[in-house]
This record gives C-alpha cells, structure tokens and sequence, in this order.
C-alpha cells in the first residue's frame, strides 16, 4: 500500500463551519446581532488570523504576513459581518459576490512573488481586500470589476483608508487594462472557462499570472509564467470561486444542469498533475489520497485523520442542483472507522453535510447525512436528504467534522430521485 503525502492544513475554525477559501457566499445564514469588536479587539483577532490561519496554513512571505496583518479587513464588510472579519471565511458583500477569505488572499499574493516595483492588474476588484493586500507590497495596483456597484463601493473604501497606489475602473476584466500594460503580474478572483486571450498578451515578458480556470464546479487554481513569449504552466490546487458575472459566465462550454446532479471524481481515482490532490475536490484539509489493493473501488481512496479534537478534516465539492426538478438526493459512499472518537459537542462524529443555495446565494439550509461512528471493515451507507424548492447548487462536505481518528471514504455518489 502506498499513502500519498498528507495536505497542509488550512485555518483551523469550528468544524461546523465552512472554509475560508470557499468563495460563495456560504456565511449568509450566520446569525448578525453579534456587536462588533473593538479596536483592539480587531488587532487581536487579525494577529491571530495571520499567525494561526495564514502561516500555520503554509504562508512564509514575511512580507506578505505583514501585509495581512497591517490591511483592516474589517473595513471592508458590512458592519453586520465584521465579528467574523478575521475568521478564515468567505463573506457576503453583495450583487451574488463575497470577500474571499484571508487565507486565499495570502496564499494567491505569495504565488505572486510580489515585488516593490511591480504594476499589477487584479480581475475582480470585488469589496477591494485583495487590491489593498497588495498595495504596500508592489508599485501600482490596477484593479477592475464588473459590477459598477461593487466596483464604486470598492473605490470609495480604498481612497477612504488611503490606498494611493491602487487604480480602480469598472468594466469587462477578461478584457485586460490595454493602455496600461503590460504588467508584471496578474490575479483573477473569478474563474473563467478557459484563461483570456488579453491577458496572456498583457503580461510583461518574466510576468506571472494566478488564475482559477475550468468548468463552474471543476476548477483548478493554475499559476502561469511568460518565459521566451511562452506560458509555462503549472496546476496549483483545486478550487470553487463563485461565477462570473455577465458574458463570460453565460457563454461557457460547458454549463452546468441541476436536473442531472452528480459528483466528478468520486472514487479519488484521478490527481492533479505532478501531486498527490485529487481532482475535482478541494480546500481539504488534514487528507491524503492511499492508494492499495483494498480500496472497495478502483485504486486509490481518501483518508481523513484528526488528533485534536474540533480540528477541521473534510474535503469539498460544489454541483449544480435544480430544486425544481429534483426533490431529493440519496448520497452513498464505502467508509472505514478507525478509533473514531467524538469532538467537542455530543454532535460532532464523521459524517456528510450539504448545504443548498439558491441562484443568487442569499438563501441556503443544511442537511446531513450520518453520522458514521463505527470502526471496522469497509462498509456501504447512504442517506437521502430533501432539496428545497428554491435550490439550484449545492456544497457537498465530507469530513470528521470535528471527531477525532482515522476515516476511510471511497465512491461517493449522488443519486437524483424527480420532485
């Protein structure tokens, strides 16, 4: 038998909630009476951000720490949102967007390799965050979005806390800011189906790209460098950020159909180039993919491990769900226990949660399918969880959610049964 090497973590939050470098508007059914910190209360929670969050999940840069600990993401979100301004998550900002989560934010920058005299161009300027995590860190920010009320808030805000060096407009960003290129380095915050034409050709010889790239449910963050007029590629991690507004998104190849629901790589047959992630499932955490010839299906299976209790181990995967057609889902998987012990809350044992959106992702509800808590051989389980009406996508997690041992999991599925 043969284990791949075992995923960094990522932040480490209550297992009941949902990662930070989720980026749809997953938090919008957190409760919001909660009265903001103060001041030094900020400061506090942004220190343990970094040092908990951003370097324990593998960030080195020490520029780019201390650029995260300077930047008040606070500022950047409504009021009712800001007690969970330096938790590693998503947040709602408006027009079906969110502020991605501290740790994504980080992570793009460091692949960057930001320098003092870069000019960059930033795809999705959104509420301004990643623009003013850049700022002391380059030359000149140019930043563009799509949504003219996003975009003119975003503006407001970052002349407001004085980000001098940060250029906004509103506008088609897969079209590029021809008049100001080239540019040393570019970061797209939404993901198109395949990586734009105008972009390729605005990077400066040398430059580097980070970009998340594929179909609406399946996409990989990939890292491009121009060399000799040549982009050189490389597949980073797999990633969900929310779609793209517009054109773009309509236009798409491949469109998803919520009347067909299903799951890529379900069996964790397939990774990403030159890794040990598999495709298709993302933001894990405390993971690796074995591969031996006990495995119920195929080759390989994921392994999921926890020692401390209330420690996030899980893997994701988004689909298309159209609550119209579909009035249930019966999900079933093989899983294997070993020394499963409960977390924090009488709850908290290995199990699936989905949540479901509707099209704008201002409304969701949970259900949960578990909880597995017997150890011994690989058995098969199943469980059917009703779809609301109003759904058309969903968030399938799979984890320890909270417990501590060793779990098995291997052939998820997910099977439709019509309204």
């Amino acid at each position: 038998m043969r284990r791949a090497r075992t995923s960094g973590a990522w932040a480490s939050v209550p297992a009941s909630w949902l990662p930070g470098l989720l980026l749809t508007a997953l938090m919008v059914a957190f409760p919001t009476q909660a009265a903001p910190p103060t001041a030094d209360r900020f400061d506090e929670a942004r220190e343990r951000m970094v040092r908990d969050d951003i370097a324990g999940g593998g960030v080195t840069d020490p520029r780019v720490l201390e650029s995260m600990r300077l930047v008040p993401r606070h500022e950047f979100v409504a009021a009712s949102q800001r007690p969970y301004a330096y938790f590693d998550m998503a947040l709602p900002i408006g027009a079906a967007q969110t502020i991605s989560g501290p740790f994504v934010v980080a992570y793009m920058t460091e692949k960057l390799e930001p320098q003092p005299t870069d000019r960059v161009l930033e795809i999705g300027t959104g509420s301004g965050y990643q623009a003013a995590v850049l700022s002391p860190l380059v030359g000149t920010v140019y930043s563009i979005e799509i949504s003219r009320m996003l975009g003119e808030k975003a503006a407001r805000t970052l002349a407001r806390l004085g980000y001098r060096n940060v250029v906004t407009k509103v506008g088609d960003g897969f079209q590029g800011w021809a008049e100001h290129a080239p540019f040393d380095k570019i970061i797209v915050t939404c993901s198109p189906e395949n990586i734009p034409q105008p972009l390729v050709d605005q990077l400066a010889e040398g430059g580097r790209m980070i970009i998340p790239v594929g179909e609406r449910y399946e996409q990989t963050l990939v890292l491009l460098s121009k060399r000799n007029g040549v982009m050189e590629r490389e597949s980073l991690v797999p990633s969900l950020f929310v779609p793209m507004t517009g054109a773009a998104e309509q236009g798409r190849r491949v469109q998803p159909d919520g009347t067909k629901p299903s799951l890529h790589n379900s069996g964790f047959e397939e990774l990403l180039p030159n890794s040990d992630v598999p495709a298709a499932w993302y933001y894990g955490r405390q993971f690796g993919v074995v591969e031996g010839e006990d495995a119920p299906e195929g080759r390989r299976y994921l392994r999921l491990e926890n020692a401390q209790p209330g420690r996030p181990a899980q893997l994701w995967q988004g689909f298309p769900v159209d609550g119209r057609a579909v009035g249930r889902v019966t999900f079933s998987l093989d899983v294997r226990g070993a020394a499963i012990g409960g977390g924090p809350r009488p709850e908290d044992f290995p199990g699936m949660v989905v949540r479901f959106f509707n099209d704008e992702r201002s409304r969701s509800v949970n259900a949960q399918v578990g909880p597995w808590k017997e150890n011994g051989p690989w058995r098969r389980v199943e469980g059917t969880v009703t779809v609301p009406v109003w759904a058309r996508e969903a968030i399938l997690q799979v984890g320890m959610l909270g417990a501590t041992g060793r779990l098995d999991l291997d052939n998820v599925k997910v099977v439709a049964i019509r309204r």
